[in-house]
């Protein structure tokens, strides 16, 4: 069998997304929302996806796709029979006027590398995920595409008639195309898109020199924090869990989903990322994020909402061919109506940093401990409620062993809060809470294994249980620890050193692929019990499952080592970020070694 990679970048500058092939076209953009309709996304249709590329006339001898070091920045290299060519990818993201500026806009730089190599620039954008077909008209040196929610204008100084009429063109000097959305570029175009690339280079670098890592695969760390950065949606705070929908877990298994979404739970794991590599502007911006979906959730947290806060994100199915056949083609994310009880907890843990931390100015966070509370009440009315788990089962419901887990973590956190704001209300109740969870996630140990199972009165174990051993849950019996992870490894990790979510079959079946977060999870437990030797071994094998930029999908299958679900995944890097900034803590090793 083949071995399948996602042969994308991601460009982004946290006001949306593109995806670009390794022959330059933009597969997957989505404006003006992570979660709008794409305006290309050739990647589920080929016909109705619409185009915007720039390829050679004949074939593609060979592509080079690589990022400009420490940045967002993408550049394709084509070679053809007539030449070389480079196309550079950006969405301009800098300072300016005290603010971000991160406009709606895709700027691409194409330069003749050898020869004069003759290439066929496309740009079909498309609407209502491929319905829509916008017209275009031809203005001096711009076309306008009509139709869409607002005006989509490439301005560019390639010649509009071979562009409209699909004709080679001679590359022999550098050109510029401006894609915008709503307000177009009127400026210089060359001097500007210079400018701009300039500009967001020198931001990107100084994001990246300004965060906190050792020396412990720094190369992949930056790689995987500038990802991670580009899912956050600033004007918000949300983080999504990938920017693209329906790429399956496995061909033909029917889990397709639409992660362009802000889950509590990912986002816990997020923002444990950035406190561990420095970053906390983040975290800031997230907290008004939940701040304002508190105000609106009255009665209790839905898993996930929208990136603006939205709570209906009704699912239903595109009628799309879907990625290399596979459908359905899902908008919407049924997940919203689910119980999931974990999020309290890790709602708690996630803004815990912002009260209790020295390096935040938080006298002000005083006046919304009543949120602290509220949620931490919500856990012990919950606390008898069967939910649907970490890992959303449609059908099923439980009394989940990492519910608890993070009712228990959510709960100490509240602790440390009070304890900040000596506040001997919520100390009480934490207390109260810290004591009920903690008799539920015993009530899920299997005395005769000595392992914690998926959830009360199951047999079946769950790598999410990896969890209590890297949130020190076990720490006070290390024997204790060995023997629960021992168990996990027999039952859930691969031959490859991967590891399954759990083994027992849901509502589609048995799962068919592992899935990478967990592999990185199982990193940090065995580093936690002091088997470093093997962490890092793990660790360094699991940067394999990698496509050719060091971004990672969310599956993969064990034997083939094939890339499988959403892509790039948010919390395969957020694994990956944290692994490694859990072994660097036990190397504590001086950086000249």
């Amino acid at each position: 069998m083949t071995k399948h990679t996602y042969d994308y970048g991601l460009i982004g500058n946290c006001s949306f997304q593109a995806h670009v092939h390794k022959n330059t076209n933009i597969e997957w953009m989505c404006w003006p929302r992570f979660d709008s309709s794409f305006i290309f996304g050739a990647m589920m249709d080929d016909e109705n996806g619409g185009e915007f590329s720039i390829k050679p006339e004949g074939e593609i001898l060979e592509t080079h796709q690589y990022y400009l070091e420490n940045t967002n920045i993408l550049v394709t290299e084509i070679t053809s029979e007539q030449g070389r060519y480079r196309v550079t990818d950006f969405a301009p993201r800098f300072h300016q006027f005290d603010r971000y500026y991160k406009p709606i806009m895709l700027l691409r730089k194409v330069e003749p590398l050898e020869n004069s190599p003759r290439v066929r620039v496309k740009c079909m954008p498309t609407g209502e995920y491929g319905k829509l077909k916008p017209s275009q008209y031809e203005a001096s040196n711009h076309i306008e595409y009509l139709g869409l929610e607002k005006e989509v204008r490439l301005t560019t100084d390639f010649s509009l008639s071979y562009i409209v009429e699909e004709r080679p063109i001679v590359l022999n000097e550098v050109k510029y195309m401006a894609l915008t959305w709503g307000a177009p570029l009127e400026a210089p175009l060359a001097s500007t898109c210079e400018n701009f690339l300039d500009k967001t280079k020198r931001y990107w670098r100084g994001w990246v020199k300004n965060m906190s890592v050792s020396n412990f695969h720094q190369k992949e760390i930056n790689r995987s924090a500038l990802a991670l950065k580009i899912h956050q949606y600033e004007d918000t705070g949300a983080i999504i869990a990938a920017g693209t929908t329906s790429l399956p877990e496995a061909p033909g298994s029917g889990r397709n989903w639409d992660y362009r979404y802000c889950w509590m739970r990912d986002s816990y794991y997020t923002l444990t990322a950035f406190n561990n590599i420095g970053h906390f502007e983040e975290l800031e911006r997230y907290f008004n994020y939940i701040v304002n979906i508190s105000v609106k959730s009255k009665n209790r947290f839905q898993p996930l909402y929208s990136v603006t806060g939205e709570g209906e994100l009704t699912e239903h199915i595109l009628d799309l061919k879907g990625y290399k056949g596979n459908t359905p083609v899902r908008v919407g994310n049924q997940a919203y109506t689910h119980i999931q009880n974990d999020v309290y907890g890790q709602i708690l843990a996630s803004l815990m940093p912002l009260y209790v931390d020295r390096r935040f100015i938080n006298l002000e966070r005083s006046d919304s401990l009543n949120l602290v509370y509220d949620i931490l009440q919500k856990i012990e009315d919950l606390m008898d409620e069967p939910d649907a788990g970490l890992w959303e089962f449609r059908t099923l419901s439980q009394y989940h062993c990492y519910t608890y887990l993070f009712h228990w973590a959510g709960a100490k956190a509240a602790k440390k809060i009070a304890d900040k704001f000596d506040n001997e209300k919520i100390k009480t109740l934490a207390d109260k809470v810290i004591k009920l969870s903690s008799e539920k996630i015993d009530a899920c140990f299997d005395e005769f294994r000595g392992v914690y199972t998926q959830a009360i009165g199951s047999k079946n174990l769950d790598a999410s249980n990896l969890q209590m051993i890297m949130m020190g849950y076990l720490q006070d019996n290390p024997e204790a620890c060995k023997k629960h992870l021992e168990e996990l490894e027999k039952e859930l990790k691969s031959e490859e050193g991967l590891f399954y979510r759990y083994k027992h079959a849901d509502d589609f079946g048995e799962p068919e692929t592992t899935f990478l977060i967990c592999a990185f999870w199982y990193v940090e437990a065995l580093t936690c019990v002091g088997r470093i030797d093997e962490a890092i071994e793990t660790f360094e094998n699991l940067l394999k499952y990698s496509n050719h930029l060091g971004l990672l999908s969310e599956d993969v299958d064990a034997k083939t080592g094939s890339q499988w679900g959403n892509f790039p995944q948010a919390y395969s890097h957020v694994g990956l970020v944290n692994a490694a900034y859990r072994i660097s803590k036990k190397l504590d090793m001086p950086n000249f070694l």
